[in-house]
């Protein structure tokens, strides 16, 4: 058996989608070589794409901080720099394969995924070490099955079945590799082989499972990743020496390392959360061992740029921003003015930052943009990956240029309207059942809720992708939303008074405390219906009723 096997940068194993609708595999070269030609990442899960996006980014932020595109040295030193380069890449249409081919090339021996003493990705040393954890079986490895040896953890139907599960090709076998260093389960209780390291500092889940995983999507991979690829930090200052992993001297070998926020973006791009050695047999993956790697506190981490975040501070406290994380059962345009606000109170993603500095300099005129959320579901205890989601909403990018500002406030209004116009169907639905003789109605409250934002879901991602600052009456356009989201929700409402009963419409006295006081109300399904319609009537009384 050859000691170096698999060649990253040579052997196809990214999966791309084609402009014909096609999946095709290919190398990490000929990703960047032919990035202009791909619509994006099609890999089995859209985690998995965010993991391998977050590795070509390392790689452009290695390269262009320190090479022109000629690959004349030329270090970044200011944003003018930065920006310059940005629109020289931006302007090429392709990357310009000779720099990086070049760059790469000096670190070849660090992109076999099998190597003696620098696999990728992985810790040679692991080998010789007594108190790792495994071996586990390739199918804990792959995302789409995440079984562990634990028989209650196995799913019932899995994807892949006999020889299917007890190996991985190199090229799946190096993709789930990137996913699971991202998003691995945190560790439990230790093994009793570890309890040398008892009290070593808990790392947690995969740093990217920690976060609200925020990316933006052009027209093609090209696109995607110049609209990822943050040159300058929160559009003022630079960032660090780059240092990704394949740099290092020296492999990282000790376990649970709390590391330093990095200060640039390829170290943190390749961010180690766990050691990992993979074992091959006849040409497959049969299995791995691993320890827990490095991590650091998420608090105020603002060095990550794909993430939304939270204000956890408290009222007189210094500022304390926490990653947000996602809501899978919350549609992401919901988020809009989460992500998009300009009110001092939040802290943005980098991303949408940069994406709007992009804009304010006159690039990427006229295009579509998708922003895509990701994130997976963890086990109670965080120690199993239950399920992964994804969600995505596309926009016109003129809507972010600084002369159509009042656009995004104007969005904002409409979904802050869109929510009044639920809670008040979510209000019928919970009066028609006290009436009937529920105790307090809040579960047909929420299953209202749900139904009214299933029933919004495709009207408004319809509505916002169809917007265009440049022809497009604002309050026409406005106008034009609410009117729909009103007679969805109002058809909604007609159908939950016809569905009920003859004792919701002679109706029932209930006792309630209303600001502290005890009090008799009677409900009766004509008369909630009747306010549900005056309060859905016009913009004035749907904020009168709150």
């Amino acid at each position: 058996m050859n000691e170096k096997e698999f060649n990253l940068l040579f052997e196809p194993w990214i999966l791309v989608m084609r402009k014909d609708g096609e999946v095709e595999e290919v190398s990490l070269l000929g990703a960047f070589e032919r990035a202009h030609e791909f619509l994006g990442l099609s890999g089995e899960l859209p985690t998995q794409d965010i993991a391998v996006l977050r590795l070509l980014l390392a790689v452009l932020h290695a390269v262009f901080a320190r090479y022109d595109l000629r690959g004349n040295e030329a270090p970044l030193t200011t944003p003018n720099d930065a920006l310059m380069r940005f629109k020289a890449l931006y302007e090429s249409g392709a990357f310009p394969m000779d720099v990086i081919r070049a760059y790469l090339a000096h670190f070849e021996e660090r992109f076999y995924l099998f190597h003696p003493t620098r696999p990728f990705y992985q810790v040679a040393a692991l080998r010789n070490r007594q108190d790792v954890f495994g071996p586990f079986k390739p199918a804990k490895l792959n995302g789409i099955l995440c079984e562990s040896d634990n028989e209650a953890n196995r799913r019932l139907f899995p994807q892949r079945a006999l020889e299917g599960k007890s190996s991985l090709t190199y090229a799946e076998a190096a993709r789930w590799l990137l996913y699971t260093n991202a998003f691995t389960e945190t560790f439990g209780k230790l093994a009793a082989k570890n309890k040398l390291h008892k009290d070593d500092p808990s790392p947690g889940v995969g740093w990217l499972g920690k976060l609200g995983l925020v990316a933006a999507e052009g027209s093609s991979l090209f696109e995607t990743l110049l609209l990822n690829l943050v040159l300058i930090k929160d559009g003022e200052s630079m960032w660090g020496k780059e240092k990704p992993i394949w740099e290092e001297a020296h492999e990282r070998i000790n376990e649970r390392v709390q590391i330093v926020l990095p200060d640039n973006q390829s170290e943190l791009l390749t961010l180690q959360s766990r050691r990992f050695l993979l074992t091959r047999k006849d040409g497959v993956v049969t299995s791995y061992i691993l320890l827990a790697g490095d991590f650091f506190l998420s608090e105020n981490a603002f060095s990550e740029q794909m993430t939304m975040w939270r204000n956890a501070s408290k009222e007189g406290s210094p500022p304390r921003y926490l990653p947000k994380l996602h809501d899978p059962a919350r549609s992401l345009w919901r988020d809009f003015p989460s992500l998009f606000s300009q009110s001092e109170q939040q802290h943005h993603s980098g991303v949408i930052n940069w994406i709007y500095y992009l804009r304010s300099k006159d690039m990427f005129r006229e295009r579509p943009l998708r922003i895509r959320t990701t994130g997976v579901i963890y086990s109670s205890q965080l120690s199993a990956i239950e399920d992964s989601f994804s969600d995505s909403m596309t926009f016109s990018f003129d809507i972010l240029s600084k002369l159509n500002a009042d656009w995004v406030s104007r969005i904002i209004g409409e979904i802050e309207l869109t929510e009044k116009l639920v809670r008040q169907t979510a209000y019928l639905a919970k009066s028609i059942a006290m009436a009937s003789g529920d105790a307090d109605g809040k579960s047909d409250f929420e299953l209202a809720a749900g139904q009214s934002y299933f029933r919004l879901d495709l009207p408004f991602r319809e509505w916002l992708s169809s917007l265009n600052p440049e022809v497009d009456d604002l309050d026409g356009r406005c106008d034009e939303w609410f009117e729909l989201a009103q007679q969805i929700v109002r058809k909604l409402g007609g159908e939950l008074v016809s569905q009920a009963g003859v004792s919701a419409f002679v109706g029932r006295e209930v006792s309630e405390r209303i600001k502290g006081n005890a009090q008799k109300r009677r409900y009766t399904a004509p008369e909630a219906y009747n306010r549900f319609l005056y309060f859905t009537s016009t913009r004035s009384a749907l904020t009168q009723g709150g």
